[in-house]
């Protein structure tokens, strides 16, 4: 199948890759000269665990080429998928959709023959309705379908979760437009565990997924705060109910809150949504207001074990919002990191993967380091605050011999405690 894939940032070019790999001629369209003419080269524009290798092996085989010319990636083209940003609106969090609908209209001209075109960006219920209005508009005598196709790929597993899929839901109205995206997973097998439902279904599903996961987080992190304060272990309290199939282990692990691209848009947006259709959804607004709040008092806790330090020299380890990707986009470090420079701590950080992109958001508001024990230098207080590898293994040694004041704050709880105070640190965890 020929496949157009519009976007190539951290869901579209996973995507594009893996059905190239999978066998499908995949052009991937992007408005960026930059980024185009990057890719083209052989360059990879980001981090994710897996990708490049599979990026390599499909563009030198001519199975995926990236083009800013829309009408050589729509024209003839099987399936169109929309996989370009949603971000939310700056006053109301509502989803941004000026980049759906400049989709939509720029993609219309160049449907030739029957199309049909998939939205996989996460977008507000009824968006299927608006695109196939506005292609329908520009484009009267197209042959299309639109249908929902949601993204469930974990950054830093992208990879890994796109041939190894735990359902693919597919938001379709007419059998014509189920039957090409069959034809598109068809690869897979049985492996896909596609489900098919209404558009406005499937369009619902991502944001009750992701609402209803960052509840969970929100709900361990508070029942973490009880465990300090009664003596329980969060971990042992976080196995106990994951052995519960009901519940389940996964989403069970205390942190400083979720964040990156996909929570905290989506519960804002599920949120707004809800209320625009006059329907309270208390659990969700709880959860956003708490998970805010978390984060100024990760800071705070931080800040607690350099107490009676006037500027305290913080060394941190870890900006991107999790393990395996460089993306800080609403990481729960980097709004930490902003929460401790406020309160007048210097910050000196370091992240194997994500300290350019963290540079582009806050530039020289923090010192960068070349690595873990170099971000430790002379520090008051080492925060762990993304759970890299890296950072498991670290060297307590060497990190012992590179502190000022040998106090560690792990908001990631990767490390373990009792080698921690054995290497001479005060150690502090979460929940326990």
């Amino acid at each position: 199948m020929k496949v157009g894939i519009i976007g190539t940032g951290y869901v579209g070019l996973p995507t594009g890759v893996g059905l190239a790999e999978l066998g499908h001629d995949v052009v991937c369209i992007d408005a960026i000269p930059e980024k185009i003419e990057a890719l083209k080269a052989g360059k990879i524009t980001l981090f994710e665990a897996g990708l490049e290798e599979l990026f390599h092996k499909n563009l030198a085989a001519g199975k995926i080429k990236f083009t800013t010319d829309m009408k050589e990636g729509v024209e003839d083209a099987d399936i169109v998928i929309i996989a370009v940003g949603t971000p939310p609106h700056p006053v109301t969090k509502e989803a941004d959709m000026k980049y759906i609908h400049a989709a939509a209209r720029q993609l219309a001209p160049h449907l030739t023959g029957y199309t049909v075109v998939a939205n996989k960006s996460t977008v507000p219920v009824g968006t299927g309705d608006e695109v196939e209005k506005m292609i329908r508009d520009e484009n009267p005598h197209a042959d299309f379908d639109v249908v929902s196709l949601p993204e469930f790929l974990r950054e830093g597993f992208a990879v890994h979760d796109f041939f190894n899929p735990d359902r693919v839901i597919v938001g379709a109205n007419t059998e014509r437009a189920k039957d090409v995206v069959k034809a598109l997973y068809a690869p897979f097998g049985d492996k896909a565990n596609m489900l098919f439902v209404k558009r406005r279904s499937s369009e619902t599903i991502k944001y009750a997924s992701n609402a209803f996961l960052a509840m969970k987080i929100n709900y361990i992190n508070e029942m973490a705060n009880f465990c300090e304060k009664s003596g329980a272990d969060v971990f042992e309290v976080a196995k106990g109910m994951g052995m519960d199939t009901r519940i389940g282990s996964k989403f069970l692990n205390p942190g400083p809150g979720y964040g990156g691209s996909c929570f905290p848009k989506d519960t804002n947006a599920m949120a707004y949504m809800a209320r625009k259709y006059g329907v309270e959804m208390a659990l969700i607004e709880t959860t956003i207001r708490r998970n805010d709040e978390r984060k100024i008092e990760m800071a705070e806790r931080i800040l607690s074990a350099a107490e009676g330090i006037a500027a305290p020299k913080i060394g941190v380890l870890g900006l991107a919002f999790k393990g395996g990707t460089d993306d800080c986009r609403e990481s729960p470090a980097m709004e930490i990191v902003a929460a401790l420079i406020e309160r007048g701590a210097v910050v000196r950080a370091f992240d194997p993967k994500a300290m350019p992109t963290a540079k582009l958001l806050v530039g020289d508001a923090i010192e960068y380091a070349s690595d873990a024990c170099d971000a430790a230098k002379d520090a008051d207080v080492v925060a762990i605050l993304t759970e890299w590898d890296d950072f498991k293994a670290i060297d307590l040694k060497a990190l012992k011999n590179a502190v000022k004041s040998a106090k560690i704050v792990d908001l990631r709880n990767i490390l373990n405690p009792d080698e921690a105070r054995q290497a001479g640190f005060d150690y502090r965890g979460i929940g326990r």
